[in-house]
């Protein structure tokens, strides 16, 4: 039987030049495409730490390596070269199995287009990651009805996608991601199909969830929504090109 490390044994694991309340840790990690012949180089050797309760900012132009940064963090793609951990497990080295359960666990995902059921209640809709991880009925529907009230969604769990307002989609969504109570959430491009005041609202919601002590990693190419977060990591080329902390984070 394999021996369950705790989270502090895990962190012990870390390089020794590693804040211990690192959560994400990326040293020299590479990624490169074969398209035909070409050799198409997204990531060409990245570092970056990130701390727990950090709320940070990835920007870079069309091409620059922030989706594929964004892919590789979420675990939905591992690296050819480098190595990643994520609240203490090395990711870099797990197979597809492994890594779909630290994803689950681990990662709290937000996208632009929300990614709901349409035909299920918002309450069904946060439910899901736990019914991936094996949480029983009774304990998921609390956790879900929970989660729900913490984005202010309290009066709208038995509510289909199609009969809230986008804002309302996106709290769900933010909900699903925080269910499982993850190390960081991911978000990329939040509030790109919501108009200005909805925007802000859902950014608002971000600020209050970072000062509670959720650990966010907004990825976007907007500088008036990175100026949210604490830090902003600017890509060029596949390669860190500015890391710094906003007047916000100072």
């Amino acid at each position: 039987m394999t021996a369950v490390t705790t989270s502090a044994e895990r962190m012990a694991m870390l390089p020794a030049d590693v804040p211990r309340d690192a959560v994400i840790v990326v040293r020299n990690m590479k990624r490169e495409y074969h398209m035909g012949a070409e050799v198409v180089r997204a990531l060409r050797g990245v570092d970056l730490t990130i701390r727990r309760n950090e709320y940070l900012a990835i920007m870079g132009p069309s091409g620059s390596g922030k989706s594929t940064l964004m892919n590789l963090i979420g675990c939905l793609d591992s690296p050819t070269e480098g190595e990643y951990w994520l609240n203490g497990h090395r990711v870099s080295e797990l197979g597809d199995d492994e890594l779909a359960r630290i994803r689950n666990k681990e990662i709290g995902f937000v996208f632009q287009t929300f990614n709901l059921l349409p035909r299920a209640s918002a309450l069904q809709n946060v439910e899901l990651p736990l019914i991936y991880g094996g949480v029983g009925a009774k304990d998921r529907r609390k956790a879900a009805a929970d989660a729900l009230e913490r984005v202010g969604l309290a009066d709208r769990m038995t509510h289909r996608p199609n009969e809230l307002s986008g804002g309302q989609r996106q709290r769900v969504a933010i909900a699903r991601a925080l269910v499982n109570h993850p190390s960081i959430i991911l978000a990329d491009e939040p509030t790109g199909n919501l108009d200005s005041k909805t925007s802000e609202e859902i950014l608002a919601l971000f600020d209050r969830l970072q000062q509670e002590g959720q650990t966010i990693i907004l990825v976007t190419h907007e500088h008036d929504i990175a100026a949210h977060a604490h830090r902003q990591v600017h890509l060029r080329d596949g390669r860190v090109e500015q890391d710094v902390s906003t007047p916000r984070g100072s």
